[in-house]
């Protein structure tokens, strides 16, 4: 696979620099933007795809519902990314049952793009503080837990991701596969 441009934009996450180093040991370029950066000046530096990165609080996601709306690229959210995801398309977001970071085992419903090889089960890490408790309309349900039916989705027809969980972090199994399958469809569009 070539060097892909991924940039990683910054909601504030503890996970962001884990985020940015995970794809840049997977040899790819990439840099962190914050989540304010216009859209003409993402787009200026012609990425390959945008890993919206999890944060704190929606009230502090930027300008993440207008680039999954305006921008023409793949996205991938993870955590509040995934959940600014389904926001931005009408779907929910509401406090799950479940507070803290905590290993989830975590059933594929649809392996799909990013889930290619990864299912049937995989166990990640992952904080259900938030989550996506209703699908957008015509998302495609791509996994589930125990804790949270709405663990990863994708929207119907674009190439926009979302995962609930962590991929960047080592606690998670597959996570650099979740990537790797994430970037081909990035060097593919």
């Amino acid at each position: 696979m070539r060097e892909l441009k991924i940039l990683v934009v910054n909601n504030y996450g503890q996970f962001c620099h884990l985020i940015h180093r995970a794809v840049r040991d997977l040899d790819m370029d990439t840099r962190i933007i914050p989540n304010t950066t216009p859209i003409e000046d993402i787009l200026a530096e012609e990425p390959d795809g945008l890993i919206l990165s999890g944060g704190p609080e929606m009230d502090r996601a930027g300008s993440c519902f207008d680039y999954v709306k305006e921008i023409d690229l793949p996205i991938l959210g993870i955590c509040l990314g995934h959940q600014a995801i389904a926001l931005s398309y009408g779907g929910s977001v509401s406090s799950g049952k479940k507070g803290g970071y905590a290993e989830i085992e975590i059933e594929v419903i649809e392996e799909d793009d990013i889930l290619r090889g990864i299912g049937p089960r995989t166990t990640v890490w992952a904080s259900h503080a938030d989550e996506v408790s209703v699908l957008p309309e015509g998302f495609i349900h791509l996994a589930r837990s125990d804790i949270c039916d709405i663990e990863a989705m994708r929207h119907p027809t674009k190439p926009i991701y979302g995962v609930q969980w962590h991929p960047e972090v080592s606690h998670t199994e597959k996570g650099e596969e979740l990537l790797m399958n994430f970037f081909e469809v990035c060097e593919q569009y």
